[in-house]
């Protein structure tokens, strides 16, 4: 019988290597800032992110996502999620590798920033189930408000075993935490929230309402935003109560979502459920803040480790496939889109990496300063930048891209999440600008990074000094009045975080990507939508296109 099936020129798999070693821009970021003590540890995980069995853990979990059971068969609500058992095995990695604790009690140099480091290996397995391990090390500094809440619930935290089930975090060895501000009226705008709380006793409230979003709601507990008579204040809401009895949170659906399906999210009602207030009343969003801070900066992280597993698959692809006569990475077409590809994958890893190192070093007011800016910055344009990598790095492979079996396409759905969470664009823009216009010393940190132009050679020095010489001018314009300057954040955050991520390249990366990055990225115009000159006339053209109610 004749031979009709033979494969040929195609790719062996992307598996059983190194994620961390074969990522040298993250290498050398974690050398910068790092603790040079886990470097061991970082292979180890970096092993374990690149074998096959972790990648069917990732196909595993996405494939077979999270199922609410509301009621028991006899009737009983339990609000249960369920979870296959390769999510289980993600979490234990995750949190046996401390990304759910980082550095927080640590005085060891560079454990943020080492933290941040694995963070970004391990979410280029599977980026879903970061979310709980996000939000359990975000919830730290919060608690941090208030010392008698943070002595019980911060060593539960940062355990290094997890712990799954439904029983009262003192009888676990180890706890998560979640989130709950948004709510169905509001969305961001969390000032509109209704959830009511009612002074109970002993500290504690009762809070009454409804949560559109509710992050990982298998988690044991959850900061939450209510209306206290005080006005808008934060509560940490246990799942279950220390008696043994359940906090009346009810799971009414887990949301049905694009991507991050491994991950639950749930809408919740809250029936005069059980809560200690952080912070004092009218003083929700102010105690909260430090919670967002750090899931921005990893959804910064997130998104800079789905660019680098785009690219990563784009790269090995490339070199193990021939078309037209040459192997693909040999062809000057491509090689211009994958170098184009890698030098944005750079830029966000090293800014990313910079500001995980910026907590550590949070008692410097120029790191306090930065972290301050350089977050919305980054949370802005790398989540921004982040789906056309992914796109471009889907079509390398061509055809074989756009099937499931490549991965490529989960790693699709899921680039826009992150410049969704924790504010969308939008968002982050306003927030640089009350960053601007309140902290003088939060832009002053920002012009001390950027300002490197000496050291950068004479084309790049020059491209800096021009770019920073436009951007002062918008900075400029946007001080005269406030409707300028809402018109031109989202230019002033694109402009300013391409700076900052060029004058990091400009100092630590070989001059091949810090050239390439200054020759095209300093306009802050690549790929970001929304950049119209303040004359378009954006409401015709909205008008226009909006269908006729």
């Amino acid at each position: 019988m004749r031979t009709t099936h033979q494969v040929t020129n195609q790719p062996p798999p992307l598996a059983d290597y190194d994620v961390f070693a074969a990522d040298a821009a993250l290498v050398e970021a974690f050398n910068r800032h790092g603790d040079q003590d886990e470097l061991v540890r970082m292979h180890a995980l970096g092993t374990k992110a690149g074998s096959a069995e972790a990648q069917r853990w990732a196909r595993e979990a996405d494939a077979y996502p999270p199922a609410l059971r509301t009621h028991d068969r006899f009737g009983h609500r339990i609000d249960e999620v369920d979870f296959h058992p390769s999510w289980h095995r993600l979490m234990e990695t995750a949190v046996d590798h401390h990304l759910q604790s980082g550095g927080w009690g640590s005085s060891v140099p560079g454990s943020h920033a080492t933290r941040a480091t694995g963070f970004l290996i391990w979410s280029q397995v599977e980026a879903a189930h970061m979310c709980p391990i996000s939000m359990t090390y975000a919830a730290v500094p919060a608690l941090r408000m208030d010392p008698e809440l943070a002595a019980v619930w911060e060593p539960r935290l940062t355990s290094t075993t997890y712990d799954f089930g439904l029983r009262p975090a003192g009888a676990k060895a180890g706890a998560l935490a979640g989130m709950a501000m948004t709510e169905k009226q509001g969305g961001s705008d969390v000032r509109a929230n209704t959830t009511a709380a009612a002074p109970a006793t002993d500290g504690w409230y009762r809070l009454t309402g409804h949560k559109w979003f509710c992050s990982a709601p298998m988690n044991d507990v959850f900061l939450m935003l209510a209306q206290a008579p005080g006005g808008l204040t934060c509560f940490v809401v246990p799942r279950m109560l220390e008696d043994g009895t359940r906090n009346a949170i009810a799971l009414q659906r887990l949301k049905d979502k694009l991507g991050n399906r491994a991950n639950a999210s749930a809408e919740i009602e809250l029936d005069a459920a059980w809560g200690r207030r952080l912070g004092e009343e009218g003083r929700g969003v102010a105690t909260i803040i430090e919670m967002v801070a750090a899931t921005r900066l990893d959804c910064t992280l997130g998104s800079a480790a789905l660019m680098r597993r785009a690219v990563a698959e784009a790269c090995w692809h490339a070199a193990h496939r021939s078309a037209f006569g040459t192997k693909l990475d040999d062809a000057p077409l491509m090689q211009a889109v994958l170098a184009d590809l890698a030098v944005e994958s750079e830029a966000a890893t090293a800014l990313a990496i910079r500001l995980a190192s910026s907590v550590d070093r949070a008692d410097d007011p120029h790191e306090r300063a930065l972290r301050r800016i350089g977050l919305p910055l980054a949370k802005f344009w790398v989540c921004k930048r982040t789906p056309n990598v992914v796109a471009e790095a889907l079509e390398c492979l061509g055809g074989n891209g756009y099937v499931e079996e490549s991965g490529m396409p989960r790693l699709y759905r899921e680039a826009p999440l992150n410049s969704i969470w924790e504010g969308a664009g939008n968002i982050q823009a306003l927030d640089l600008l009350r960053a601007i216009s309140r902290e003088p010393e939060a832009l002053a940190a920002w012009r001390a990074e950027v300002d490197v132009a000496d050291d950068a050679g004479p084309t790049n020095a020059t491209l800096l000094r021009t770019a920073l010489a436009d951007t002062e001018t918008l900075l400029h314009s946007a001080a005269a009045d406030a409707d300028t300057a809402s018109r031109l954040a989202r230019v002033l955050a694109a402009r300013m975080a391409a700076l900052l991520q060029a004058s990091l390249l400009v100092r630590h990366a070989p001059p091949a990507v810090a050239d390439a990055f200054c020759a095209t990225r300093l306009d802050g115009a690549h790929g970001v939508f929304g950049l119209l000159p303040p004359a378009v006339e954006a409401r015709v053209i909205v008008d226009r296109a909006a269908p006729a109610t």
